[in-house]
C-alpha cells in the first residue's frame, strides 16, 4: 500500500525520537490516526508549547520554563554542594532516587574531542565562576562511567581543586540485587577498587 505524503512525513517525524525505528514510528502514526486523534492533537499542542517555552536554567542549565529553575530557586537546598551531571535526565533520576539536597550543574554532554565537544560546549566557564564564588565546599561528579564521562570527571575535578573545592565521585560498582558472576569486568574492577570498611 502506498502511504500518503503527509502520513509519510508523520512517520519520518516520529523517527527523530531515540529508539524509534521505521516500524515503531509507523505503528505510532497509525495508532494516533486510527484510534486516538484527540491524543495526537494534545501531543502536538503540548509538544509545540514545550519547544517554544522550555529553555535552560541560567544557573544550572537544566531544562526549565523559567529563567531560574525551581531547584535553584529553592532556599532550602544546600548551596555548598554542587552535583555535576551530563543531562537533565540525570537530574531527574537523582532527584527521584537519592534525597540529595544540594544543587546541580548540567553539562549537556561530556568532553569528546573526536566529536568536537570541548570545555566551552559544556558551559565550563559558567561552572568555573560557580567554583570561584567561594560558596562551594564539595563538587560531586556524577558523570556516566564511560571513557568520555571519566575524562570529563577528571577535567572538572582538576578545576575544582584549583579553586579549593573538594571534588568527589559517585561510587561505581555492583548493583543492588546483582550477582557477581553476571557483572561485567569493568564494573567489578571499579567495585573492588572502591571497597569500603564495614
Amino acid at each position: 500500500m502506498a502511504t500518503s505524503r503527509l502520513i509519510g512525513r508523520l512517520i519520518e517525524s516520529l523517527r527523530c525520537l531515540p529508539g524509534v525505528g521505521p516500524k515503531s514510528a509507523q505503528r505510532m502514526a497509525f495508532h494516533l490516526l486510527e484510534h486516538n486523534r484527540d491524543g495526537g492533537r494534545q501531543l502536538a499542542e503540548v509538544l509545540g508549547l514545550a519547544m517554544d517555552k522550555v529553555g535552560n536554567c541560567s544557573e544550572c542549565r537544566t531544562l526549565s520554563e523559567e529563567t531560574i529553575c525551581s531547584l535553584c530557586r529553592n532556599d532550602r537546598r544546600d548551596r555548598s554542594l554542587l552535583c555535576v551531571v551530563e543531562t537533565p535526565a540525570d537530574v531527574q533520576a537523582l532527584e527521584q532516587s537519592t534525597g540529595f539536597q544540594g544543587l546541580y550543574f548540567v553539562l549537556m554532554g561530556h568532553l569528546s574531542p573526536l566529536d568536537g565537544i570541548g570545555p566551552e560546549a559544556l558551559g565550563l566557564d559558567l561552572l568555573e565562576s560557580r567554583l570561584a564564588s567561594g560558596q562551594l565546599k564539595e563538587l560531586i561528579l556524577a558523570t556516566n562511567p564511560t571513557v568520555e564521562g571519566e575524562a570529563t570527571a577528571h577535567f572538572v575535578s582538576e578545576m575544582a581543586r584549583a579553586h579549593g573545592v573538594r571534588p568527589t565521585r559517585i561510587a561505581h560498582g555492583v548493583p543492588m540485587g546483582g550477582e557477581l558472576e553476571y557483572i561485567d569486568g569493568g564494573t567489578l574492577l571499579h567495585a573492588f577498587a572502591g571497597r569500603q570498611e564495614v
